[in-house]
């Protein structure tokens, strides 16, 4: 069982940028797909970035050019960068994990999540 613990989301204003945090319990969550997930109220969630045990990674064509996943195995950390943040990038951010290789901006594969952090854009 994995536990997930995100940090960095606050309020910004439009065209600024935030780095958001996700601290694993576990190094084994290096083996294992990574992402993270955004939800506004009243939306579904939606898939932003995954990263996979080799490193490779995906984007939404929602984020994609601005945004940066990455990870730092030695601190059992998932980290999401984002530039140029616009008001429509206010939401509920989530990191999440499943053992499997396969690596989808979907929800559904996904056993463990954070509780979230609250980016706010004006």
């Amino acid at each position: 069982h994995v536990q997930l613990v995100e940090s960095g989301g606050g309020s910004v204003q439009a065209g600024g940028s935030l780095t958001l945090s996700c601290t694993a319990s576990e190094s084994t969550y290096r083996s294992i797909c990574m992402a993270w997930f955004r939800q506004a109220p009243g939306k579904e969630r939606e898939g932003l970035a995954t990263i996979d045990s080799s490193g490779i990674t995906a984007y939404a064509d929602s984020v994609k050019g601005r945004s940066t996943i990455s990870k730092d195995n030695g601190k059992n950390t998932l980290y999401l960068q984002m530039n140029s943040l616009k008001p429509e990038d206010t939401a509920m951010y989530y990191c999440a994990a499943y053992p499997g290789t396969w690596c989808p901006l979907s929800p559904t594969p996904f056993d463990f999540w954070g509780q979230g952090t609250q980016v706010t854009v004006s």
